[in-house]
Parts: C-alpha cells; structure tokens; sequence
C-alpha cells in the first residue's frame, strides 16, 4: 500500500500537475517526478492498489506525476556523451530525458536475456523475474517476484502484474494513464497468460486464472461461463473481471440475422471452460530450471 509518508510528494506533484499548460513548470519539477520514479522503482509507491476486499483502485496522484514526468521532460537522444555506451556509439533512440530505460545492477535479481530488452525508469521489477528478448516494461508497471515475461511481450503503462505469473510469448497487457482515475490491467498472482493473448482496457484476471493463447479481453468483452452458466461483462464503474482459477480459451457465437446466419458469421467470444484443477496445474507447470 502506498505509504502516508509520500503524503508531502503527492500533495506537491498534485500542485505542480494545476500549472498553466502555457505556463512553464516551477524549477523543482523534474527532481519531483525523479522521487516518484524512484519510488515507484522500489516499490515503496503503486500507481494501483488492492483493497482487503479484493476490489483494486488507481493511484490518481501517482498516475498524474508520471504524466508530469512526459511534461517536464524534453526529446533527447539515448544514450548521450553520459550514457553506459559513450559518446562514439550512435544514439539508439529519442525518448524524453525525465523517463529513460531503468538501470538495473546484479543486486536486484532480475534476469534479463540478451536481445532487445528495455525496461522504462519507473517500473518496479522484483527480484525472481525473468525477461526473455524482446520485452517492454513500460512506466509506472509493477511486476511481481518469480513473474516471467516471455519474448515479445508488452506490461503496459501501470499494468500490475503479480508474483509467479507466466506471460507468455506475445502476450499484450495494455496501459492505462489517463484518465488518471481509471484502473490499469490487473492481472493476480499465479495467473497464466498464453501466447498471442491481449488483456486490455483495466480488465482484471484473478488469481490462478488461465488466459488460453488468442483470447483477446477488452471493456467491450462478453465472457461465458460454461461450468457457472453466466455471463461476464464490464458494468459502469466496474471494468471485466476473470474468476479466480478459470480456465479461458477462444470461443464464437453466431450472429444473429438472417443474412449473417446464411453466411455462417460468428464474432469472437471467450470462453471459461472449466475452473482449475490438478491437471491444469501439472499442463501449465513452468520448468523452474530455466529460470
């Protein structure tokens, strides 16, 4: 939970947030938006937090001193004459110079595999967690310990990922900046995310559920339950949210209409076709030697 003690940090980055947009920022802006950074690093901050009763929040003032970070910052090539690579290499990228990749060391255990990797300053990676190339972590995510993130595969902006999760080769978990106040994709601890899937929009997957490749989540999601017979969608205020334990694979259903039943038409509809169980545990087991 965010910590009482970034009270006075919350408290300036909400003033400094009120200035003019024709009006320059006081001089303390950027070593204010360098604190939450770091913080957010450490874990010490979250740009959304878990309630007792489950239901999770955004971090309005946490979320509106990244958007200061983009605002502060100015374009600049990376890496500079100050950059790891020197001043003889060419710059590989632009990007603004409040938010640059994140500098880890060996101390923090992360294993990150050769081949493209960049993990944005103000993410907070935990030790355990595996990165296999190519992977983006983008500003204000949070990714539990043991998590792995496999190759291609994108943690959007704040996107709260949990310890132990597997998300697999081309997997998109969406951001969610603004507005400030909406809830960014959460996906709990122990969860399995299969390749090719996207999760977007604030949706939510609880613990231990299963995403099977290609299911697509949105806002805009229907999801059926075929064991529960019942039907989840997103409701005003409440984003999509998996059970706890589900098992999620592709499904369709037949539009209605009598030309698109003469032509066989069916839009896309995930499926829960089951609730996990030891079989799905042993089918989706992570071989701890790779890690």
């Amino acid at each position: 939970m965010t910590s009482t003690s970034f009270a006075t940090l919350a408290e300036r980055i909400d003033t400094l947030a009120s200035t003019p947009s024709d009006a320059a920022l006081p001089d303390d802006a950027e070593s204010v938006v360098a604190r939450l950074l770091s913080a957010l690093e450490q874990g010490e901050v979250r740009s959304a937090e878990r309630e007792r009763d489950g239901t999770w929040h955004a971090v309005p003032w946490v979320k509106r001193g990244i958007l200061l970070g983009f605002r502060a910052g100015r374009v600049v090539p990376m890496p500079d004459a100050n950059g790891a690579m020197g001043a003889a290499w060419p710059a590989g990228f632009f990007d603004k110079h409040t938010i640059p990749p994140r500098v880890l060391s060996l101390g923090d255990g992360v294993r990150v595999v050769p081949g493209g990797t960049s993990i944005r300053r103000g993410s907070y990676v935990a030790p355990g967690v595996v990165c296999m190339p190519p992977v983006f972590i983008n500003v204000g995510a949070h990714v539990g310990a043991g998590t792995m993130v496999d190759s291609h595969a994108l943690v959007g902006s704040c996107a709260q990922i949990g310890e132990r999760v597997h998300l697999s080769a081309g997997v998109q978990i969406g951001g969610v900046l603004e507005p400030i106040n909406a809830t960014p994709v959460i996906i709990e601890s122990d969860a399995i995310v299969g390749g090719n899937s996207g999760v977007y929009e604030g949706t939510i997957v609880r613990s231990r559920a299963v995403l099977g490749a290609g299911v697509v989540l949105t806002r805009g999601t229907p999801v059926y339950d075929l064991v529960r017979e019942r039907v989840y969608r997103a409701e005003s205020g409440r984003p999509l949210e998996i059970p706890e334990g589900a098992v999620v694979v592709p499904g369709a259903r037949a539009v209605r209409g009598a030309w698109a039943g003469a032509e066989g038409l069916s839009v896309q509809t995930p499926l829960i076709v089951k609730y996990r169980d030891e079989k799905t545990d042993l089918a989706t087991a992570l071989e701890q030697w790779l890690r």
